[in-house]
């Protein structure tokens, strides 16, 4: 049976959710992002209105760069809770036409409306029954894309914004998708598609009629992957459900940072938050993270692997401290820091050992504090290490 397989994306979700808010900013250039403070802010644009792509505005550009191009524009911090709710509406409908729906982000998501022909009718009437209920609900407007398979679908959600409707039959898909251009193949970052144009390669069809051995000798497995993507093959499933594979946060100082008792306290509070965050989740890692990023944009990542598997904050502090310690390059200014867990053992989670009962203090400390944050918030508490001096 063919699959019927939707893409569904908002169309600048954060910016139109402000404009839906506030009727004042309907028609005018609106940034979600960092202050710009006179084109010298920090951050990037989570979104903008489609008034602000106009002056080359776009999402993850810094905003210093967004403010040099659109100086007038409307810049507003992120109301995340706000649009928490407003995405859960909007996947609330999603629920209401298939259970097979596979969050992607906030604001988009994959759903298989294969079984729901029969109820509500075959897949571009579904599609616009969900872009109606959508309007209704929340007067916003989505691009759905209607294919036989995720990839599909997710390019043809894209080809028509704002507010499109793009359907892909399945005897269409040579003449839909090797016209475009090889920027659309799903997983092609910037250095495949230089490989690929120096081969001659612009469009998905020249890929698609390029021999599969010489993709594989130039791209390595990647080349077959690619190749099968360009005959528009995707078997992959939607997945209501994808399992977690690490739990991390990060914070971008208002300004470099050269006092390192400051970018220890903001270690120790991003272990908190992670450990929260693991312990809310029901599971344990066995290897911590730490991501630190100087003032002219140089990045490193280094991890270490511990065991038994953990979400105790105390644990998390101490490895991210030393891991810190260990590779912090002296005299430097420090622009991010980030703390992440990964290697999950949810039979860890669920399971008391030695450690355990030896820890069993630092148990009790993530309880309370946990417990204060669920009632009141999670700046309510935090361990001394990690405040902040106040200011003279």
């Amino acid at each position: 049976m063919k699959r019927i397989i939707l893409h569904v994306d908002m169309d600048a979700f954060f910016a139109a959710v402000e404009q839906r808010e506030h009727p004042e900013l309907k028609g005018k250039p609106v940034i979600i992002g960092a202050d710009p403070r006179g084109g010298r802010g920090r951050g990037v644009v989570s979104t903008c209105s489609y008034e602000a792509r106009k002056f080359g505005v776009h999402s993850a550009m810094p905003i210093s760069q967004a403010y040099r191009l659109c100086p007038h524009g409307i810049y507003l911090p992120p109301n995340g809770a706000l649009y928490q709710q407003v995405s859960q509406n909007i996947f609330q409908i999603f629920y209401e036409f298939t259970d097979l729906v596979e969050p992607v982000s906030i604001d988009e998501a994959f759903l298989d409306v294969t079984g729901s022909v029969r109820l509500f009718g075959d897949g571009p009437t579904i599609a616009q029954k969900i872009k109606q209920r959508i309007k209704e609900k929340e007067r916003l407007s989505a691009s759905i894309g209607v294919a036989p398979n995720k990839y599909l679908a997710k390019i043809a959600s894209d080809l028509q914004k704002p507010d499109g409707l793009v359907v892909v039959e399945t005897d269409q898909i040579e003449t839909f998708l090797w016209p475009l251009d090889i920027s659309r193949l799903w997983g092609a970052g910037e250095r495949t598609q230089q490989i690929l144009r120096k081969m001659g390669i612009n469009t998905i069809g020249d890929l698609a009629r390029f021999p599969p051995q010489v993709l594989k000798q130039k791209l390595g497995s990647a080349g077959e992957h690619f190749y099968r993507l360009a005959h528009g093959f995707d078997e992959r499933p939607v997945i209501t459900r994808e399992e977690v594979k690490s739990v991390s946060n990060e914070h971008t100082f208002g300004k470099d940072v050269d006092d390192m008792d400051v970018v220890r306290k903001q270690l120790v509070y991003l272990a908190e938050k992670v450990g929260y965050r693991l312990r809310k989740k029901g599971l344990k890692g066995k290897t911590i993270h730490l991501k630190l990023r100087y003032d002219n944009f140089s990045t490193i990542t280094r991890n270490m692997t511990i065991s038994p598997p953990t979400n105790q904050t105390r644990q998390i502090v101490d490895v991210a401290l030393d891991l810190f310690e260990k590779n912090y390059i002296s005299g430097r200014k420090v622009r991010l820091v980030g703390v992440g867990v990964s290697g999950f053992d949810t039979q860890a989670a669920r399971q008391t050992n030695l450690f355990d009962v030896l820890d069993e203090k630092q148990q009790k400390l993530d309880q309370v504090q946990d417990l204060l944050a669920d009632r009141f918030g999670r700046h309510i508490v935090q361990r001394a290490e990690s405040l902040k001096k106040k200011k003279k």
